[in-house]
């Protein structure tokens, strides 16, 4: 007999740890996967098929509600969500579980409870809830312009010239094509939740780069891909995670 799978999408590691931990406790035979963004929990999905998928509402990059898209009516859905109260009472007339952040251990054993019961019956139909949702949810507002820090002055910087975020230590190293570099105290994580991801993509645990400084992608010697940007003749190395933008390499 398969035992069921669970697949844990949130980008905070604290909160994949607990649900990893509080699960085991409340559900020992319950096979767990876990994923940071949406694009890895698809692949994990296709791979897997697991029964169960909580899903972080608000994921960087790819929204957690893309990803319920792709796998509703595949899957039991629970949602983990920081939503306000419009939003659970969608759920609630959905019949479909949520749990509100920060997550508490005697909701998650009423949603495990629930889960259990449910498996034997085909996911729910998460149409309306969809689209409520998204009739609900304000319009994403995107960063167009950054505030650094050079010498004495401060610089407004357009996003659309940058060509390159990296992460540096606590920093984030922002390379701009015509030679600028400044640092800035946002992080990468921060900072792909505010990028519009059609022209921002996360190509690397340490690297963002604007998909318009592109010039092409090559493999190297040992197959890993690289990026080359128009300007300053710099590469960037993706990794395994984010190769799935290359697809066609």
């Amino acid at each position: 007999m398969k035992l069921p799978t669970a697949l844990l999408v949130d980008d905070e590691p604290e909160l994949l740890g607990y649900l990893r931990g509080a699960l085991a406790r409340l559900w020992p035979e319950l096979q767990v996967l876990e994923a940071r963004d949406g694009a890895s929990a698809l692949e994990l999905f296709e791979t897997h098929r697991p029964e169960v998928a909580f899903l972080d509402v608000q994921l960087p990059g790819m929204t957690g509600m893309e990803v319920a898209r792709r796998l509703a009516g595949r899957c039991h859905l629970v949602f983990v969500t920081a939503f306000e109260q419009y939003a659970l009472q969608a759920f609630e007339h959905a019949a479909v579980d949520y749990l509100l952040k920060p997550v508490e251990d005697e909701r998650l054993a009423e949603a495990v409870e629930r889960l259990r019961a449910r498996l034997s019956a085909p996911p729910p139909d998460l149409t309306a809830l969809l689209a409520a949702l998204a009739g609900e949810r304000p319009a994403a507002e995107h960063l167009e312009w950054l505030q650094v820090q050079d010498r004495k002055d401060l610089l407004l910087v357009a996003v659309d010239e940058v060509d390159l975020f990296q992460a540096s230590e606590k920093y984030t190293v922002v390379r701009g094509g015509a030679g600028g570099e400044w640092i800035i105290r946002t992080t990468l994580q921060e900072l792909e939740g505010q990028l519009d991801p059609a022209r921002f993509w996360r190509v690397h645990r340490n690297a963002i780069v604007r998909v318009g400084a592109v010039a092409r992608v090559s493999r190297s010697a040992t197959g890993q891909l690289l990026v080359h940007l128009r300007r300053g003749e710099r590469t960037v190395p993706v990794s395994r995670a984010y190769a799935h933008r290359f697809k066609q390499m």
